[in-house]
């Protein structure tokens, strides 16, 4: 998995005064937790850009007054307004302890239905692990390239060593579907020589009527 770097300065006063203060100095007060002991700090709020603005997840290595630690991001708090990020938590990761992340789904290709008039409809676009972070895969790929009308991808279909799946295993992740204009095609075709029968019957009686009228 991907990782990046983040500096922080450790918090000495903890209260809403301080919060504050932090907040106009273009500061987020943070809380790591999972270790040894909770960590309260600060850091620059537009250092958090290529954390949280992106669909890839990250290892984030924490420089807190020349502690650091590996962590990941489990809740960020935002300004119901301004949209300003309010409060972050990190939680720290440890070689040996299990954490349960969200993965984002990658899926590679082109499906074989959706080439055929069908249509891909991705049920999930992320997925929940559960395992050492040494074993998390950054992504979940999935080719799609061999799946055709009906055919689909379940929980069940995915296996990474050394995690767990938390989700039911018959939890659909993408499938293709017929769509109307596949449905009504074939049937557009098929109606067509069944209505052209009926016409070439009624234009017979025409033309023999033409005849009789011409020898009289």
């Amino acid at each position: 998995m991907k990782t990046i770097s983040l500096s922080g300065v450790k918090r000495n006063a903890i209260g809403k005064k301080d919060t504050l203060a932090l907040r106009r100095e273009g500061k987020v007060p943070c809380v790591l937790y999972g270790g040894k002991e909770h960590v309260q700090f600060s850091a620059i709020e537009k250092d958090f850009k290529t954390i949280i603005y992106t669909p890839d997840v990250h290892v984030v290595k924490l420089d807190v007054g020349g502690k650091q630690a590996d962590a990941i991001l489990k809740d960020i708090q935002y300004h119901p307004i301004t949209d300003n990020i309010m409060h972050v938590d990190f939680l720290e990761v440890l070689p040996d302890k299990p954490v349960v992340m969200d993965i984002p789904v990658k899926f590679i290709g082109t499906a074989a239905g959706v080439k055929e008039g069908g249509k891909m409809l991705k049920k999930l676009t992320k997925v929940r692990l559960k395992g050492l972070i040494s074993k998390i895969p950054s992504t979940i790929d999935i080719n799609v390239e061999a799946l055709k009308i009906g055919d689909y991808v379940k929980i069940k279909d995915i296996n990474y060593d050394g995690v767990t799946l938390l989700h039911e295993p018959g939890v659909t992740i993408v499938s293709v579907k017929v769509t109307r204009e596949v449905v009504e095609t074939p049937v557009a075709a098929a109606a067509a020589p069944a209505a052209a029968a009926p016409a070439a019957a009624a234009a017979a009686p025409a033309k023999d009527a033409k005849k009789e009228e011409k020898k009289k």
